[in-house]
């Protein structure tokens, strides 16, 4: 599948609601207006209050996120990212935050969405990342795809298994995006195990 035909896919939505199939993991990119949106689904057997602290409580975010997120929990507030052995934040704003079903931030120009609906006993999380560079897709999305693994692993109490996926998802992203969603890799030397 590649970038310009996901807009046509039945499952591009993340599939019909309350069924879980094994690609509605796997990312879905496409196009919104002059920019990106991918979207990844997952489905936690743990109710939407849980998941939201995981994704908003710094001692959570820890385990999963790749940065520190600091600023007021508060629509219109600036942000700063703060990324391990990097002097400078990224610097971003907070655009919603009503608990616990949305929160959306700017990420340095890329807007990250966490939406949590109740799924019987458990939460489904919608998450987006809206950008402008198509051929950052297939890296973008095997970084998301990786930290919302390690989500899942926090919420289980275990650590991540996350030691060679990296690569493995990166060239699985490319084949579904096409060539053109994989032009851009990691920072040289930045390339996760």
């Amino acid at each position: 599948m590649h970038a310009g035909d996901d807009a046509q896919d039945p499952q591009a939505a993340g599939g019909p609601h309350g069924q879980q199939d094994a690609e509605e993991s796997y990312g879905r990119l496409a196009p919104a207006g002059d920019r990106w949106t991918v979207r990844l689904v997952r489905r936690l057997p743990h109710p939407p209050e849980k998941v939201w602290r995981a994704i908003t409580e710094p001692e959570h975010l820890a385990a999963w996120f790749p940065s520190r997120i600091e600023g007021p929990r508060e629509a219109g507030a600036e942000l700063r990212f703060r990324f391990e052995g990097v002097d400078e934040p990224m610097q971003g704003r907070m655009i919603t935050y009503e608990p616990p079903r949305l929160l959306e931030f700017d990420w340095a120009g890329d807007i990250l969405r966490f939406e949590l609906h109740p799924d019987g006993e458990g939460t489904e999380l919608l998450f987006s990342d809206t950008f402008e560079e198509l051929g950052r897709a297939a890296r973008d999305t095997t970084g998301w795809h990786v930290c919302l693994d390690a989500l899942v692993a926090h919420l289980k109490g275990e650590p991540p298994q996350i030691a060679g996926r990296w690569r493995e998802l990166m060239d699985r992203y490319v084949e579904r995006f096409g060539p053109e969603a994989g032009t851009l890799g990691p920072p040289e030397g930045a390339e996760p195990e």
